[in-house]
């Protein structure tokens, strides 16, 4: 399950705007506005919430879930290093 502030956060951490979020995964606007407006899990159709969830792991953004492997525990997002990433970095 995925949750509204972790989608927030997600965008936040890219440096995004919902539109762009809403063309990278191929979904529309208010579906975007309708999903971060949730109150706690995202519901919806699933197919839709797993475009969005791959745009972001595209991205290199990695959703954490309750019980998954994570130093700090809970839920939150964790920005993965991507080769593209790694490379402006070094170029920097």
């Amino acid at each position: 399950m995925v949750t509204a502030a972790q989608i927030r956060a997600a965008r936040a951490l890219l440096g995004i705007d919902q539109k762009t979020l809403a063309s990278m995964s191929n979904v529309s606007l208010p579906t975007i506005q309708r999903m971060e407006a949730s109150d706690g899990n995202v519901r919806g159709v699933v197919q839709t919430l797993t475009k969005v969830v791959e745009a972001l792991q595209a991205a290199g953004v990695e959703l954490i879930t309750e019980n998954m492997r994570s130093d700090a525990g809970g839920r939150g997002v964790r920005l993965r290093q991507t080769a593209a990433r790694a490379d402006a970095r070094t170029e920097s």
